[in-house]
C-alpha cells in the first residue's frame, strides 16, 4: 500500500509540472479526473489485498480444524497404535536413553533435547529410562503383576491378593491399567531411577532437585507428586515420572471429556476399572501443576 500512495505522488507531481508547463487552461478539470482515476485504482487494490487475506485466512481455518480432528483420539490416548511406526514420533537416541527402541513425540523430544542439555551444562545427567508404552506392552507389565508372575514387593499377589479390586488397587500404586497410562501418549518419561530411595541422597537428589528448579522453564512437569490436599488420588509419588506440559494438557483434556471407565477392558483385572473409578482417580489424578 505504502509503494502505491508513493507512486500515485509520484505521478501526480510529473503531472502537474508537465500541465503548467504546457499552460493548459483546463488544468483543473485534469486534475479532478486524475485524481478520480488514483483513487479507484487505490480502492479496487485495496479489495484484492482483503480478498488475499481472507483466503488466506480461510485456508489457515481449514488447516487447523484438520489438525485438531486427527488429534487426539480415544485410539490414542488408550496406546492402541505403534509409536514405530506413527508420524508424530521418533525413536531416541541412546546418548539420551539407557537403551534402544525407547519413543517419544518429535516435540515433546526436541523440548527434552534443550532440557538435557541444560542440565548437563549444570553438572546433572538425565537419561531416560522408560518412554511411550502402547497397550499391549503396558498389558504386559500390569497381567505379569496381576497373575504373579512379576512380583510386587516379594509377593505374588495373585495368591496374597485373591479380591480382585484389591489386587488391583495394590498394582495402581505405581502401575496404569492398559489404556490408562500416560505412557501410551508420548509426551511422559522415566528418569535415571524407578526408586525413590535413589532421589533421597547423592546423584540422585542432585538430580531432583535440578529438576523441579528448572524443568518447568522447558515446559515439563512432574506429574505424581507426594499426595495431599491438592492431590489425594491416584498413584504414589514417583520423582522420575516427567511429562512436557504443552502437548500432555491437551491430551488430558480429551481424556477427561471422552475417557470413561467402561472403556478399560482387554486385559486380566479389567473389570475393577469401574468399581475403582481409574479414569477419574489416576488418568485424572495428577500434580495440579500439571493440567
Amino acid at each position: 500500500m505504502g509503494v502505491r500512495i508513493l507512486t500515485s505522488v509520484i505521478h501526480i507531481k510529473f503531472f502537474i509540472n508537465r500541465e503548467i508547463r504546457a499552460n493548459d487552461a483546463d488544468l483543473p478539470i485534469k486534475l479532478i479526473y486524475f485524481f478520480m482515476k488514483q483513487m479507484i485504482f487505490g480502492l479496487l487494490g485495496l479489495a484484492f489485498l482483503a480478498c488475499g487475506a481472507a483466503s488466506e485466512k480461510q485456508q489457515e481455518g481449514k488447516m487447523l480444524t484438520s489438525m485438531q480432528s486427527d488429534f487426539p483420539t480415544v485410539d490414542y490416548i488408550m496406546g492402541k497404535f505403534d509409536p514405530a511406526k506413527h508420524p508424530d514420533f521418533t525413536v531416541i537416541p541412546t546418548i539420551y536413553a539407557d537403551r534402544e527402541g525407547l519413543y517419544l513425540r518429535k516435540d515433546v523430544f526436541e523440548a527434552y533435547k534443550q532440557l538435557h542439555a541444560a542440565a548437563k551444562a549444570d553438572g546433572v545427567n538425565l537419561v531416560i529410562i522408560s518412554a511411550t508404552r502402547p497397550f499391549n506392552y503396558q498389558k504386559g507389565i500390569w497381567e505379569a503383576k496381576w497373575n504373579g508372575s512379576r512380583l510386587v514387593e516379594g509377593k505374588d499377589l495373585s495368591r496374597a491378593i485373591p479380591d480382585p479390586r484389591a489386587r488391583a488397587l495394590k498394582i495402581l500404586e505405581y502401575s496404569s491399567m492398559p489404556g490408562t497410562s500416560r505412557h501410551h501418549w508420548g509426551t511422559d518419561f522415566d528418569l535415571n531411577e524407578l526408586e525413590d530411595a535413589y532421589f533421597q541422597s547423592g546423584a540422585g537428589k542432585k538430580v531432583y532437585e535440578w529438576l523441579t528448579a528448572h524443568a518447568s522453564e522447558y515446559g515439563f512437569c512432574q506429574v505424581y507428586t507426594a499426595k495431599g490436599p491438592d492431590r489425594p488420588e491416584g498413584y504414589n509419588e514417583e520423582k522420575w515420572h516427567w511429562t512436557y506440559v504443552p502437548v500432555a494438557k491437551q491430551l488430558t483434556d480429551f481424556a477427561q471429556a471422552n475417557l470413561t471407565d467402561d472403556m478399560i477392558s482387554g486385559f486380566q483385572g479389567a473389570e475393577a476399572a469401574k468399581a475403582i473409578g481409574v479414569v477419574g482417580k489416576y488418568v485424572l489424578g495428577i500434580n495440579p501443576d500439571c493440567r
